[in-house]
């Protein structure tokens, strides 16, 4: 099938999908003519793809999840390990952007938000500039 059955099968826009195989995640065959030909299996792998992107795993971490898939004699602890460092990383973001959000919440409560020139928000940041140029 061509790559836009593919991706109306899969879900996924053609341009994800030709991404896919430029990164080597994805080598479909090649029809006589040089089109690409997305088997079953290639939509089957797509549609892998789609959830573990879903899930928010790198394209690396994919590539590692697919190679596994694909070995039958695998450990499940090798796939656990990836999820695990996952569900870390998500969890380290999910404090910075905590973070971020008191940080800017404490921001807007302290500016006026009227007509006058000064900016609390702005300060903060121009206060960070001045930081870096020291």
């Amino acid at each position: 099938m061509n790559v836009s059955a593919a991706a109306r099968r899969s879900g996924l826009p053609a341009k994800t999908i030709r991404y896919y195989e430029d990164v080597g995640l994805l080598k479909p065959d090649r029809s006589a003519n040089g089109y690409r030909d997305y088997s079953g299996d290639d939509v089957h792998r797509l549609a892998f793809l789609k959830r573990a992107r879903g899930l928010g795993f790198s394209i690396d971490e994919c590539r590692q999840l697919m190679t596994l898939y694909r070995d039958r004699s695998r450990a499940s602890h090798d796939v656990r390990e990836i999820a695990i460092a996952h569900v870390a990383a998500i969890e380290e973001k999910m404090r910075e952007l905590e973070s971020m959000r008191r940080t800017l919440n404490r921001l807007i409560t302290a500016c006026h938000g009227d007509d006058r020139p000064d900016c609390p928000i702005l300060d903060d940041m121009a206060g960070a500039l001045q930081d870096t140029r020291g």
